[in-house]
């Protein structure tokens, strides 16, 4: 499993990676290059959402744990 900093590393990159398919997708035309990066995005988009899912079990499981006392 990843850690919490290696899935925002992830998700950062993703999102840079989506940036820059939408800003192909406006520059060129074309049915097959459409077709390419609107698979390209669906796939960023689908990694992003895994990574966003699992950064927010990270979380959430660490803010159920009880707080260990302090000595």
């Amino acid at each position: 499993p990843l850690n919490l900093v290696e899935i925002e590393r992830r998700i950062s990159l993703i999102r840079e990676n989506l940036r820059g398919l939408e800003e192909q997708a406006a520059a060129l035309s074309g049915a097959a290059v459409e077709e390419l990066n609107a698979r390209r995005i669906a796939d960023q988009e689908a990694q992003l959402e895994l990574l966003i899912k699992q950064r927010d079990e990270i979380l959430e499981s660490r803010s159920s744990r009880p707080n260990k006392p302090s000595s």
